[in-house]
């Protein structure tokens, strides 16, 4: 079958799954106004800083009673310094749907070592949410990044639960509706929805997960950077800007950018619509196109960032060879950029398709995607 290239290119190819592709009115020049060769703790950084927290408060929707701290080492550091700092006061009950939540496996039960259930999912899958023993403490990502498998909503959360749950919702947060009164603990980093730059992640503490850091004390060694407590109270200085670590200002900068351009399009509705927008796209492709499909196996529970691709054509011999020919020649053509399958995921493709991405690039993207693929399957 001859294959013929598309005339229309998309206008941003940048289509990874993190970082992130910037919001569409992203210029340097507008990051002018960092306090850059200044201390992060004089006035003006702490006003940068609290202004980065409050931001994320009113466009999330993040109740006012609870804290928002801005803390190191992205989201995994987020994470991490919930489960060190909370986890160990009853059992856990820890789930896995792909490479990052399994992670979170390996940290509870190999190094924390904790009394622990473990759930898991084949890639495509998810968990049953509902079975889980919410008496204990759940750890859970919301959006699985590697597998473009999410929660279809926290229904199944109970409300009087007796543990803590702590979710890992790095490619959720600013894209997916966030139930609060359902998460005591959530992480996420700058460099995935909004597209900000690396190394900060952020850390979402309910009521109930502070009277936990103040009444309990975990059995191992807390290093300093993993520390929320002095004399059995919560430090609320991290949860006004006044950051554990040194913070990049130029980062903080760009995360308001970032923030000011999510108000501007509508804020969490407009970024979630945005985001839908683009997935609708997809979804429209695969269902008119018979050698390719969603990788998670329920429309429900397909996510709308990181949407995972499998190949199903019977001619492909070697599906990772495949998928990552036609991932090469797709970034050789400056069409889509960094979209293979993450390294552990089964082969195929990963199309970030967050708010930062306009609708228009996915649609002239997709024809340059039928174009790659008849090409490959046909040399």
């Amino acid at each position: 079958m001859a294959t013929t290239q598309p005339s229309t290119r998309p206008a941003n190819p940048r289509f990874s799954s993190g970082p992130c592709a910037k919001p569409p009115t992203f210029a340097l020049e507008k990051l002018s106004g960092a306090p850059l060769g200044r201390s992060h703790r004089a006035a003006p950084g702490k006003a940068k800083l609290l202004e980065a927290i409050e931001t994320t408060r009113e466009v999330l929707g993040v109740p006012a009673d609870y804290r928002i701290g801005i803390v190191p080492a992205s989201d995994t550091g987020a994470y991490e310094m919930a489960m060190w700092s909370l986890l160990g006061e009853r059992p856990v009950e820890v789930v896995a749907w792909e490479s990052f939540g399994a992670g979170w496996v390996t940290d509870v039960v190999k190094q924390l070592k904790i009394e622990a259930t473990t759930h898991t999912a084949d890639y495509g899958e998810i968990v049953d949410m509902a079975a889980l023993n919410y008496d204990n403490d759940v750890c859970f990502t919301w959006n699985g990044t590697t597998s473009g498998v999410r929660m279809p909503n926290g229904d199944m959360i109970p409300a009087d639960r007796k543990g803590l749950t702590l979710c890992d919702a790095t490619s959720a947060a600013f894209a997916m509706d966030l139930p609060w009164d359902k998460l005591d603990v959530t992480t996420f980093s700058w460099q995935k929805v909004l597209g900000g730059e690396a190394a900060h992640g952020m850390l979402i503490l309910s009521p109930r997960a502070v009277e936990r850091l103040e009444s309990y004390t975990p059995a191992w060694p807390l290093p300093k950077i993993f520390r929320l407590t002095k004399g059995g109270k919560l430090i609320e200085g991290i949860f006004k800007g006044e950051t554990i670590n040194t913070p990049s200002m130029l980062c903080v900068e760009d995360y308001l950018f970032a923030l000011d351009w999510a108000k501007s399009v509508g804020g969490l509705k407009g970024l979630i619509a945005r985001a839908d927008a683009n997935t609708a796209a997809i979804t429209a492709f695969v269902d008119t196109h018979d050698w390719i499909d969603f990788l998670a196996t329920e429309p429900a529970t397909r996510s709308t960032t990181s949407v995972c691709l499998k190949f199903t054509d019977t001619r492909i011999a070697d599906g990772a060879a495949f998928a990552k020919a036609v991932a090469k020649r797709l970034a050789d053509e400056d069409i889509a950029l960094d979209i293979g399958a993450y390294r552990d995921a089964p082969a195929g493709l990963r199309i970030w398709c967050g708010g930062t991405v306009e609708t228009r690039d996915i649609e002239a993207m997709l024809p340059w995607l039928a174009y790659a693929f008849e090409t490959e399957i046909n040399a």
